[in-house]
């Protein structure tokens, strides 16, 4: 019987993680809460609903939800307009996202089996090998579903198609390690050095992050690094020093490359829509100048020998 995962998106032709054409499977479920995510639909390992109240017909007009909702008081409404859902009474059924004609409710997350994912990875073989692309399993946190990434990879590397993970590592190692054998391809990221910095701001500890990305280095595998750069969090020189140190000493300097990711106000309509607070809703920051501020950080990086960009490209 084939795997299922909870699949939040499959996107088609990205070209931003891993090299050529790809094929990305975004995974549902991530332990790591960080404040600058763009995606908080991923971190539940579960479905969901999210309320657009702005494409709400109103319940006077309508009143679908309403009629299948197994429980109506969870319903919140403000002049006819659903604007919320109580989470502690939701079950997730999803039958108001069934009902819904006008896209107010929108669901995030679907099952998925390994063949089901792998046929819409077929359709783009042809183009996975005249760009040199594949397939990238990334999430929220991929390695939450370890069993459902090892078949997937399983099946791609019997297709011959090229295979990348792009994961926090925030795993435990025996889950990490059954999948090293089908992945070609790591892209991993560090977000601070300084262990209780990075756990205010992302929710838990960095060592066994580090820990993990040493192992894969001993493992010899092709890893690709980032820096999400946030402002005034990671991107003072102490911590930058402190990350090259870590590439070259702890990582011999083996990294394919090191990209340095400029922070961007992304997802601030996803967290409202699951009655989430967006904690970067103050960070204001002038494009330009930031953008020059994080090229001075790669000037860094390049002078301690580390390759690196600004950007997802590999080269300049």
């Amino acid at each position: 019987m084939s795997k299922r995962g909870i699949i939040l998106n499959i996107q088609r032709f990205t070209i931003h993680d891993g090299p050529g054409l790809r094929t990305e499977l975004f995974l549902k479920g991530c332990p790591l809460k960080c404040e600058w995510c763009g995606n908080p639909e991923s971190w539940k390992t579960y479905r969901q609903t999210g309320i657009y109240t702005t494409k709400c017909i109103s319940c006077n007009k309508c009143g679908s939800c309403r009629e299948v909702c197994p429980d109506r008081s969870m319903l919140n409404f403000t002049d006819g307009k659903l604007t919320s859902i109580d989470r502690s009474k939701c079950t997730n059924c999803l039958l108001c996202y069934d009902a819904c004609p006008s896209d107010a409710i929108k669901q995030w997350g679907k099952t998925m089996s390994v063949q089901e994912c792998m046929k819409e990875i077929r359709k783009d073989k042809g183009y996975y090998d005249r760009s040199g692309g594949g397939v990238t399993i990334s999430g929220g946190e991929p390695l939450l579903q370890s069993d459902f990434v090892l078949e997937v990879f399983k099946a791609c590397k019997d297709e011959g198609i090229q295979t990348c993970l792009e994961s926090s590592f925030y795993a435990e190692w025996k889950d990490i390690e059954k999948i090293l054998s089908y992945t070609d391809i790591i892209i991993s990221d560090i977000k601070h050095m300084d262990t209780e910095i990075h756990k205010k701001h992302t929710g838990v500890h960095n060592a066994k992050i580090l820990e993990n990305l040493k192992k894969l280095i001993k493992e010899e595998r092709e890893l690709i690094l980032r820096i999400p750069v946030i402002p005034n969090i990671n991107d003072d020189m102490e911590n930058i020093k402190a990350t090259a140190d870590f590439i070259i000493n702890e990582l011999d300097g083996r990294v394919r490359t090191l990209q340095l990711l400029s922070f961007m106000r992304l997802g601030e309509e996803k967290y409202y829509s699951l009655g989430m607070p967006y904690k970067m809703k103050d960070v204001n920051v002038d494009r330009e100048s930031f953008q020059e501020h994080v090229k001075t950080l790669a000037e860094y990086f390049n002078s301690r020998g580390i390759h690196c960009t600004v950007g997802t490209k590999e080269k300049e």
